[in-house]
């Protein structure tokens, strides 16, 4: 039997949500799903992107995977390669129009890079799915001595302009945002504050939604 506490939310989903959107289910169950954007989040049970962007059923593509990255273009490789099975499917077959990257704050997969803590090994998994933002670390230049939160929130975003970066490196992703059928966007949440802070493309720098706090104030604030 599974959790009494999920039983317990399927029946409030069931009498609660599922009964006020009835009419929706039915039309996703008649014509199938088409949303118009795909989220790409981290595993970290306290960053829904269903609950954060509060979506209606069949609106958001969801993948969520460890520290929320994208791998790089790799056709040849002998891994199997869930995200960017998924990342093709949105885009070749749904056809989604944008692309989002959601960072969060104490993401404890960047904690244990950063870190070079637990759970990471050589040989685990984490541990190698966690290397693929060495170059986001290098970006960064060498960690200062009692840099740890601030460092790590500097990881965070830049693990998301990596994120952005290697789905340029997916040739059917690079066609369709150079004909301007597809944009990408960079986001990150604060998991305290509940603040949501969206990547400018003209300057790189991340900024809170209709905010005028300056960004670089608001990223001290963004836990």
């Amino acid at each position: 039997m599974i959790p009494d506490r999920l039983v317990e939310g399927y029946r409030d989903f069931l009498t609660g949500r599922f009964a006020d959107e009835r009419a929706r289910y039915a039309e996703l169950a008649e014509s199938g799903q088409n949303p118009e954007i795909m989220v790409i989040g981290c595993v970290d049970s306290r960053v829904s992107p269903e609950v954060i962007f509060n979506a209606a059923p069949g609106e958001l593509l969801v993948v969520r995977n460890v520290a929320n990255l994208v791998p790089a273009y790799e056709p040849d490789g002998d891994t199997q390669h869930g995200t960017s099975a998924a990342l093709e499917f949105g885009v070749q077959a749904l056809k989604v129009k944008h692309i989002v990257v959601l960072g969060h704050a104490r993401c404890g997969g960047i904690r244990a890079f950063a870190d070079e803590a637990s759970p990471l090994s050589p040989g685990d998994f984490i541990g190698r799915w966690m290397s693929q933002i060495a170059p986001a670390a290098e970006s960064l230049g060498p960690r200062r001595p009692g840099d740890g939160d601030a460092y790590r929130t500097r990881l965070e975003l830049a693990s998301v302009e990596l994120s952005l970066e290697n789905l340029m490196t997916f040739p059917c992703v690079r066609t369709l945002v150079e004909r301007g059928r597809l944009t990408l966007h960079g986001a990150y949440f604060g998991i305290a504050s509940g603040r949501l802070l969206v990547r400018d493309p003209a300057s790189g720098t991340f900024e809170p939604v209709a905010q005028n706090t300056p960004a670089r104030r608001a990223l001290l604030h963004c836990v």
